[in-house]
């Protein structure tokens, strides 16, 4: 009586399969790692170490500003919300009055990443899936425009914009310079997300009877919202945050974003610069609100497309 012993290995347990060695699972056990969450954590510490800093010389009375550093705060805490009032609701010369100058920046900062931004897609997806003459000479154009310094840019556009400069109550040529300079890096991130959609999809709309004005409506835009909501925190915090493009094309306090202001409240000899530590508290509020109410999609925009396995 014969016996046959199997010489098959036994197959593994679906729970216990390692994981295919792949670019993205190499990734995923680098990150995953003890080590890589200690340095995670000591980033994260050094980079608000700053940031916390600020906040606490915000609250403390002038005098003490000037006179300690703010980790001297621990041993005598002393607590004030003089700074935000006067740099808010001030109403000498000298002090801040933010108040306007909090909604020159949103009358200039919303409309320029819409128009940036919504350009930008357009462009990328005409760039992308329109078949036309000239279309990767165009692209390379574009991708060309990036390396061009926004300083060169600067007398040339404000000579050409002069005569619009009191359109849109004088926001006409900011919004215009914010959106020219947006454009070339916009249109070059947009274009290598719309690139990686399949092309099924598109044939599939085009049978369907689907035009590019309805394709790109109903079946490209949703696809690529992470990525539309990645270039808009990054042209938000770059709008609102900018002081050379506003002081070059804004005119007036009417149309002065809170950056100019900012730097003109340490005033000509640099003795009131304790203002500047609730000011700036005052004008990251909003860029915080957008990055936390967006923070979900610019994760998943960042990591699309970037490992595949």
């Amino acid at each position: 009586m014969s016996s046959t012993v199997s010489t098959d290995a036994p197959e593994a347990s679906p729970l216990h399969r390692p994981e295919p060695s792949t670019m993205a699972g190499r990734v995923r056990r680098r990150l995953t790692t003890r080590a890589a969450s200690v340095i995670s954590i000591i980033i994260a510490i050094v980079w608000t170490i700053p940031t916390f800093g600020l906040f606490v010389s915000s609250l403390r009375p002038e005098n003490d500003i000037k006179t300690t550093g703010w980790w001297t705060f621990f041993k005598n805490p002393t607590l004030t919300l003089e700074n935000y009032n006067e740099v808010v609701f001030g109403t000498s010369a000298s002090s801040g009055q933010l108040a306007s100058y909090f909604i020159n920046s949103l009358t200039i900062t919303v409309p320029a990443v819409l128009f940036s931004v919504s350009l930008a897609a357009m462009a990328a997806y005409a760039l992308s899936w329109l078949n036309f003459r000239g279309r990767d000479w165009i692209f390379i154009g574009v991708f060309a425009l990036q390396i061009v310094p926004i300083q060169m840019a600067l007398i040339p556009m404000l000579k050409l914009l002069s005569g619009f400069t009191d359109m849109g109550g004088g926001f006409f040529a900011v919004w215009f310079a914010h959106t020219c300079f947006g454009l070339p890096l916009g249109v070059f991130l947009l274009h290598n997300f719309m690139s990686e959609l399949p092309k099924d999809l598109f044939e599939a709309a085009r049978v369907d009877g689907a035009g590019p004005a309805m394709t790109f409506r109903r079946i490209v835009l949703p696809l690529i919202t992470p990525a539309l909501a990645s270039l808009t925190i990054f042209q938000f915090l770059w709008i609102w945050n900018d002081l050379l493009v506003a002081l070059v094309f804004t005119q007036g306090v009417d149309s002065r974003p809170l950056t100019v202001r900012l730097a003109e409240l340490a005033g000509t000899r640099g003795n009131d610069w304790q203002r500047l530590t609730s000011g700036a508290f005052v004008s990251m509020v909003i860029p915080l609100i957008v990055f936390l109410s967006l923070q979900r999609y610019f994760v998943r925009g960042l990591l699309a497309g970037g490992v595949k396995g």
